[in-house]
């Protein structure tokens, strides 16, 4: 009976969140798609480069040499694994990595990752102001406080080169062939999985478990799991279960936001940070830097809120 009666409970949460659940999908990878190919583009037209080499100058107040820039740039526009491409060609060492690591962390992918995260309320124009100059902050800082660590990786690889319109077309079309089916996977498999934990109330027990956390980053405990999965698997996928809790009255606006200004500069701590932390970048600083600067981020909103609110009520 009570077998029964688990499975019914099941496959009733299942099949209440499958059609929402498939809307969001669709928008992520329609987006996802559009910005990737755009970004294509542009690469073609070597406007990436033409970007970097604007930026290479100013690059020196991070202690990184100028051709740093384009591996900023290429993660900025584009992901992690851009940025890595064009870190790997790089004669840098442990200290240049670590700081152009934790500066990609905080602003890569910022058009796809900026609209999934205007779909769940925040403001984009917010969103980018306030990735931009985390990572600008957080790299000038470091430079001050990171002592020499070592001399060069030997990294420099050669990059292969990609030079007609037909193979970056080919590149971009194998690349979101891969991506696509991975996406909705993950999304489903996400959000199948709240939708049972919100049913036997395994939520509230995580969310419980986590209060303590949660009060040292400043967010409500009700986004434990959200901070779990965006922490985990990556900010797309971790906002695409949130565009779900807003819409059923989960979370407020306030706390979509106070999350967003966390994730926003903290998120994809296993593959992001594994990835960089395998061409040089020292882990525990990736981390530890960008949760520093997330618990300023969520805690200056916080004050910000609480000023506007008595000003509103005067």
């Amino acid at each position: 009976m009570k077998l029964n009666n688990f499975r019914h409970r099941s496959a009733d949460a299942i099949r209440a969140t499958i059609p929402s659940t498939l809307k969001t999908a669709i928008w992520v990878v329609k987006v996802t798609v559009a910005v990737s190919f755009a970004i294509m583009v542009l690469q073609y037209l070597q406007v990436v480069p033409w970007v970097s080499e604007l930026l290479s100058p100013l690059f020196s107040i991070f202690g990184l040499p100028g051709e740093a820039a384009l591996a900023y740039v290429s993660g900025y526009f584009v992901n992690v694994y851009s940025a890595i491409a064009a870190a790997v060609t790089l004669d840098l060492d442990v200290r240049s990595v670590t700081i152009l690591s934790v500066m990609v962390l905080c602003s890569h992918n910022m058009i796809v990752e900026t609209a999934v995260q205007k779909k769940t309320g925040s403001s984009a124009l917010r969103m980018v102001v306030v990735r931009t100059i985390s990572g600008i902050i957080l790299g000038i800082a470091l430079n001050i406080i990171l002592p020499q660590m070592g001399g060069s990786l030997g990294n420099n690889l050669a990059q292969t080169e990609v030079s007609t319109l037909k193979e970056y077309f080919q590149q971009w079309f194998w690349s979101t062939l891969l991506l696509v089916p991975k996406m909705i996977a993950i999304i489903f498999s996400l959000n199948i999985i709240q939708a049972l934990l919100a049913e036997f109330g395994v939520i509230k027990f995580i969310s419980n478990l986590f209060r303590p956390v949660m009060r040292v980053f400043g967010l409500p405990a009700r986004c434990s799991l959200l901070w779990i999965i965006a922490n985990t698997v990556g900010l797309a996928y971790g906002a695409a279960l949130m565009i779900e809790e807003s819409k059923n009255g989960a979370l407020s606006k306030k706390d979509i936001d106070l999350l967003n200004s966390h994730i926003g500069i903290s998120h994809s701590n296993l593959e992001d940070l594994l990835l960089l932390t395998s061409i040089g970048g020292v882990w525990w600083i990736l981390l530890l830097s960008r949760w520093i600067m997330s618990i300023i981020l969520v805690w200056e909103l916080k004050l910000e809120s609480a000023i506007r609110n008595k000003f509103v009520s005067l």
